[in-house]
């Protein structure tokens, strides 16, 4: 059994296959996956938005993003958090979030959060 909360999906960027297996799983709960009847949708209509004639769920791997690049920006306008101070201690200390570099032996969490450095730029003036 797979359990991602919601901290998962903040925390790290989960892999791709994760992504589809939890996709799949969430499909099968929705519309179930018989052995005599092959009935159900595909998940692009599941994640499609509602006034295009989708049922309106979350794109797992863009909310994974928008979690990371939550984290991101909290780095970014509250340096003084304890979050930022530590993940600052170790990767950047000298500058800021938008300007850190991914280091030497970076954590995983650190890897996820950086790539979404785009996402923290491309939204603020």
């Amino acid at each position: 059994m797979i359990y991602v909360g919601i901290h998962g999906f903040g925390t790290i960027q989960l892999p791709t296959t994760l992504i589809n297996t939890i996709e799949k799983m969430m499909t099968y709960f929705w519309w179930g996956h018989g052995k005599t009847t092959q009935r159900g949708i595909h998940w692009e209509k599941h994640s499609a938005p509602k006034v295009h004639g989708g049922m309106g769920f979350k794109d797992l791997t863009t909310f994974n993003l928008a979690m990371l690049g939550k984290k991101g920006l909290k780095f970014f306008t509250e340096p003084d958090s304890h979050a930022a101070c530590i993940f600052k201690a170790r990767y950047f200390p000298s500058g800021t979030y938008l300007t850190a570099q991914l280091g030497h032996n970076p954590s995983y969490v650190w890897r996820s959060i950086l790539r979404t450095g785009f996402l923290v730029c491309g939204g603020t003036r």
